[in-house]
């Protein structure tokens, strides 16, 4: 497998990073993980536009534009002779001196890497448990996504490795907040709901998408404070991340769903599968309340 980094095109086992850049030394990094459809990076402008901010919050002094990305991307899928794949971009602040750095980062390590992935046939269930662990608030003013990754680690051991089971975070406070690798959803009397940034999620590319989806099939959205009962009583429930997009929930403490045969569900992964070869962001979709 070939690997992008630093303007550079290598084998996987020949990559080398210096042990004094701060992304290993103090978790100093940002990453992006989206699909390749048939050769379209799907909605990679909101992807950059994620990434950009979060290196301007950790003071990396860098940023990325769809046609300098779309140039990688197309070597790097060449190179390793993908069509549908899952792309990794990380940006690692550099190498620096041992100690906490106040100055910006000028020279960042810049990594790109692919794996193979099948062309998708419908959507996958899965099972979701309230974790014991709680979530934790963001470092700073809101959650990136960064390599600060424990909490989800943490989170994954306490479940285990079983590829039909995803974990809820609770927050401190008891809201329900997100998956460990995904955003929630329910719907319940006409009204899809999710958890609010406020409680320390991480903003999903997917999850404002499908918000901006929702609304173009005149649904109502109400992002808010929820406790668990909530989501019990719900008629349906699903996640959602990047790769793996709309995942429907069969069971959730005691409750079954419909999984893939609920009606929202249906609705809203039709929408999401004719858009995604074409769409670079969601709002393509059109209407102020998808900005």
């Amino acid at each position: 497998m070939y690997v992008y980094i630093n303007g550079q095109y290598a084998k996987k086992e020949e990559v080398v990073i210096s042990p004094f850049d701060h992304g290993f030394l103090y978790g100093l990094g940002v990453f992006e993980t989206f699909r390749i459809y048939n050769g379209h990076p799907f909605l990679l402008d909101d992807h950059l536009k994620r990434l950009n901010a979060g290196m301007k919050m950790l003071n990396i002094d860098a940023a990325f534009n769809r046609k300098e990305v779309i140039k990688i991307i197309n070597e790097l899928l060449a190179k390793n002779g993908y069509t549908h794949a899952y792309i990794r971009f990380n940006v690692s602040a550099g190498n620096g001196e041992i100690g906490l750095q106040t100055e910006s980062y000028s020279e960042p390590n810049i990594l790109m890497f692919s794996k193979p992935l099948p062309p998708l046939n419908g959507m996958t269930e899965k099972k979701a448990v309230i974790l014991e662990i709680k979530r934790n608030t963001p470092e700073g003013g809101e959650r990136l996504k960064s390599h600060h990754y424990l909490n989800n680690v943490l989170a994954k051991r306490e479940i285990g490795s079983a590829p039909d089971m995803e974990g809820i975070f609770l927050t401190q406070d008891g809201f329900l907040s997100e998956g460990i690798v995904s955003n929630v959803f329910w719907y319940n009397d006409g009204i899809l709901f999710t958890p609010a940034i406020e409680t320390g999620i991480l903003n999903g590319i997917t999850r404002r998408f499908v918000i901006a989806l929702a609304r173009e099939a005149g649904l109502t959205v109400r992002e808010g404070f929820y406790k668990q009962e909530e989501a019990e009583n719900a008629e349906e429930m699903f996640l959602t991340n990047s790769i793996q997009e709309i995942v429907p929930v069969t069971r959730f403490f005691g409750t079954d769903y419909p999984g893939r045969e609920g009606n929202i569900v249906k609705i809203l992964y039709k929408y999401y599968e004719a858009h995604r070869e074409t769409l670079w962001s969601r709002t393509q979709l059109g209407g102020p309340a998808n900005d």
